[in-house]
């Protein structure tokens, strides 16, 4: 019977390892590469734009291999975890001159794109969230790590919320039960880890966090009731302790999140307020990249979470804007500033520590940073803000802390570890010898050339040092003859041959032996070094918190002088009145912005509970409604805001359902989607809610469209009753005011010349007296024949409308009852009905409106 080939040893060694990491890519380190095999090498190679090849056999087949350099290792990484993938990395752990077979090897790392905290493979301004989430009887436990700065964070809320934590939160990687595998909520967007439903299990998860945190139980930590949550936490830190081979000990506190704590938007309204992101996706110009002028990393990613959770705290909001008034008053931005711009990302090289992965060049910019920071303490002593002043005493590091880096490390240590010169000069007394050794070998060699010039005879004899071949006398071969007895051969050159003497080879094995002790004494103080600073990682942390609220603080400070923004008062009354608001982005990007006001709220303070905006497409209706929310959003920051005078009530909540936008792979038309969201505040907005709405009910027919428009203004003043913005293309819902004394008619002013129409940007009481869609439509270079043809269509049919009496005054029918009306169905309706405008072409449009024409002639005939 024939013998089935096998493995090589090499690829035993290399399946038995790759069986453990089934899911992830195998970076397996041979000599100066990272290799992958097989499946790894076919799927790397088109992820990485690499090289495939087939070299040699193993059980009789081609190794299919690809492979990347060590020393460019991180670039590959990074491209792997932005596409989604984790990856294995196998190093050489044992002696390769000591090995009969395979040199050993084992995994000693695993990166995953939620659990990053190296430099080159994270985004400076962005946290990097993991995310476990699991579902109760009807409960949704949520945890989150950032991991690089050491924050766990928890809470429950219903299944519905999900989307919106989701969008708040943009983790890197989600994990979940495999009983959740198939949520609908969760599409392609995200990267998913399924793992085994008992890592989420609450009792054990009770056991391992309370060990984790070294206390009694978890109530001092406000979340013991939290019980989906803390399975959520539990798994959370064990794939983390998998990962990075250790456990978390920089995750020292467990904060739970409530929803009282946040004004809460879902994630329609943070899309539609481009607060980080544009509705297209990308990163500017948002309200973010507006305000980010922070000097360090550390700040910009603290400006992103205020901005995703403003503050419903009066005293810490205010607290805040005193901050910002206090750096104006006194100037200080400008020069804390300058001092931040030269410090490092103090928060990740923290995390660095605790997880044993901090280069040298981490602890030198660490020990740098450190000494500056006492300078922006002393601008800030000025300061009278409460705020400010503790900030101030937590910008003061341990000076025992900034001696010990002082001390240990060398003013520009080695890039890495393996090549040495990091430990500094008479920090150790073994590791100064040993030096000392390698130091005198330069001496020691020129000595030996002076003398065997004299013994020899050879004027040219050379004592050199190289790495491959260590040391050895070089002697042209014009002199050869001279070459003493005690020369043995070490290489053969083209000109020269090379020598070792027995004098010379035993200084070469002492040379040598001190080298390597050194890399090795300079690597066990190296570890020694981290393990004392991880003592002080709770300190580094705190100090990293003030370093970026300071950063965050002036930015603010910096971006009110800028920009002429002014301070806003906080309320508890429901209202918001600001003058001469701006929209902060867009006052940006246009020239000569007109700024507007808006009173709403009750109508003794002169507001009203809504506003009904009308005027043309391109009037400035979405604007205007937006920079309400955002002057409002960046009140509850503790920011100054773009108007000259803001007075803002507390909000719980801000709603927006602005634009158009389906969502086919959910299964859902644009209609769908409009209605969802609609749905979504009728059910949640209150009295402390702020409500954007902006052409509800133009995804379907003309009546249903009004009738639901109508329907859910009446809803939102009578049931919900919180503050709205309700823009209207519907001209009859500007009727409501006669009906409701909370509803004030505005409009954007616009003046037609010509059939040409001029936006004047300017919210002017009172409704529109036309939409301008023929103007706008010309403007959108619709052609003049199609305008021309539609000005004689839409003559006729308002001259129709005007002979007939309205169907829809049974809308408006003084006594608000919810009995049903059936009235009588025009024929047109069913034809309407059936229009569906998305799909028809610009001729099939003009055969409709023909037809149309048809059954009102025939209607009027009768």
């Amino acid at each position: 019977m024939k013998k089935e080939p096998q493995h090589t040893p090499m690829m035993q060694q290399y399946l038995r390892i790759k069986a453990q990491y089934p899911d992830m890519l195998l970076f397996y380190r041979m000599g100066d590469f990272y290799e992958l095999f097989y499946d790894d090498a076919e799927k790397a190679a088109g992820l990485l734009d690499i090289t495939l090849t087939r070299r040699g056999t193993s059980a009789g087949e081609p190794i299919k291999m690809a492979g990347v350099p060590y020393h460019a290792a991180e670039q590959y990484l990074a491209r792997l975890v932005k596409l989604g993938e984790s990856v294995a990395i196998c190093e050489q752990v044992g002696d390769p001159a000591a090995s009969k077979g395979p040199v050993a090897r084992e995994v000693v790392r695993i990166v995953t794109p939620g659990t990053l905290t190296d430099a080159a493979l994270m985004e400076d301004k962005r946290d990097c969230i993991l995310l476990a989430l699991t579902i109760h009887e009807s409960t949704l436990g949520l945890a989150w790590l950032n991991l690089a700065a050491g924050q766990l964070r928890v809470m429950e809320t219903v299944p519905e919320q999900l989307v919106s934590e989701l969008e708040r939160l943009q983790p890197a990687e989600i994990l979940l039960p495999e009983s959740l595998r198939s949520v609908p909520d969760l599409n392609d967007r995200w990267i998913l880890k399924t793992l085994p439903p008992w890592q989420f299990d609450l009792d054990s998860a009770v056991r391992s966090l309370t060990q984790h945190f070294e206390a009694h139980d978890l109530s001092g930590f406000g979340c013991a009731d939290l019980t989906t949550a803390l399975g959520a936490a539990n798994a959370l830190l064990e794939y983390v302790r998998l990962t990075q081979g250790s456990t978390a000990l920089h995750v020292t506190s467990l904060q739970a999140v409530r929803d009282s704590v946040y004004v809460r938007m879902d994630a329609a309204t943070r899309r539609n307020l481009e607060i980080s992101e544009t509705i297209r996706g990308e990163r500017a110009p948002t309200l973010l990249s507006l305000l980010d002028v922070c000097a360090t990393s550390m700040g910009s990613r603290l400006l992103h979470f205020w901005l995703h959770h403003p503050l419903r705290n009066s005293s810490e909001i205010q607290q805040r804007l005193d901050s910002v008034t206090d750096l104006i008053a006194h100037n200080a931005h400008p020069a804390v500033r300058d001092c931040l711009r030269h410090v490092v990302d103090i928060e990740r090289i923290t995390a660095r520590i605790a997880l044993r992965t901090a280069r040298p060049r981490d602890l030198s910019g660490l020990r740098d940073s450190l000494r500056l920071l006492p300078e922006a303490a002393k601008v800030l002593a000025a300061c009278e803000a409460g705020c400010i002043a503790q900030l101030m005493q937590e910008l003061q590091p341990d000076p025992a802390l900034t001696g010990l880096l002082e001390q240990a490390i060398r003013p520009e240590p080695g890039a890495v570890l393996r090549e040495g010169n990091v430990i500094a000069d008479g920090y150790d007394a073994e590791l100064d010898e040993l030096r000392a050794l390698q130091h005198n070998c330069g001496e020691f060699l020129l000595q030996l050339e002076v003398r065997e010039k004299e013994r020899t005879g050879i004027p040219n004899l050379k004592v050199e040092y190289n790495r491959v071949h260590g040391f050895y006398i070089e002697v042209t071969h014009a002199h050869s003859d001279k070459v003493p007895d005690d020369y043995r051969r070490r290489q053969t050159l083209k000109s020269a041959e090379r020598y070792i003497t027995p004098e010379l080879k035993a200084f070469e094995d002492k040379a040598l032996a001190a080298q390597d002790r050194a890399l090795a004494r300079e690597k066990f103080l190296y570890d020694a070094l981290l393990d004392r600073l991880s003592e002080s990682v709770p300190a580094l942390q705190q100090t990293a918190a003030s370093v970026a609220t300071v950063d965050v603080l002036c930015a603010f400070a910096e971006r009110a002088q800028t920009l002429a923004y002014t301070t806003p008062v906080l309320t508890q009354e429901s209202i918001i009145d600001i003058e001469a608001g701006r929209h902060p982005v867009v006052e940006q990007q246009v020239d000569n912005y007109i700024s507007n006001d808006v009173q709403l709220g009750p109508q003794h303070h002169g507001g009203h509970q809504m506003l009904i905006i009308t005027g043309p497409n391109m009037g400035g209706k979405s604007t205007y409604m937006r920079q309400v929310a955002l002057i409002a959003l960046l009140a509850h920051c503790g920011s100054f805001v773009p108007a000259q005078k803001a007075r803002i009530g507390l909000l719980d909540q801000i709603f927006t359902r602005i634009g158009a936008s389906d969502d086919l792979a959910g299964g859902r038309s644009t209609f769908m989607v409009e209605m969802t969201e609609t749905a979504n505040i009728l059910h949640n907005a209150t009295t402390q809610s702020l409500v954007l709405m902006d052409e509800v009910g133009r995804g379907t027919s003309t009546f249903d469209g009004l009738a639901l428009a109508l329907a859910i203004a009446r809803y939102l003043l009578t049931r919900n009753k919180s503050c709205t913005l309700f823009a209207t293309h519907y001209f009859e819902l500007t009727r409501l005011a006669e009906e409701f004394k909370q509803i004030r008619n505005v409009h954007l002013e616009a003046v037609e010349h010509k059939h040409r129409i001029v936006f004047l940007h300017k919210v002017a009481a009172g409704p529109a007296s036309q939409s301008y869609g023929l103007q706008v439509a010309a403007l959108a270079g619709v052609p003049g024949r199609a305008i021309r043809m539609a000005r004689k269509h839409l003559a006729e049919l308002e001259k129709h409308s005007a002979d007939r009496t309205p169907q829809l005054d049974l809308v408006f029918d003084e006594t608000e009852s919810d009995a049903e009306v059936e009235p009588q169905e025009n024929p047109l309706i069913p034809l309407l009905r059936a229009i569906s405008p998305d799909e028809l072409t610009p001729r099939q449009a003009l055969d409709q409106l023909y037809k149309i024409r048809q059954m009102l002639d025939e209607q009027s005939g009768q």
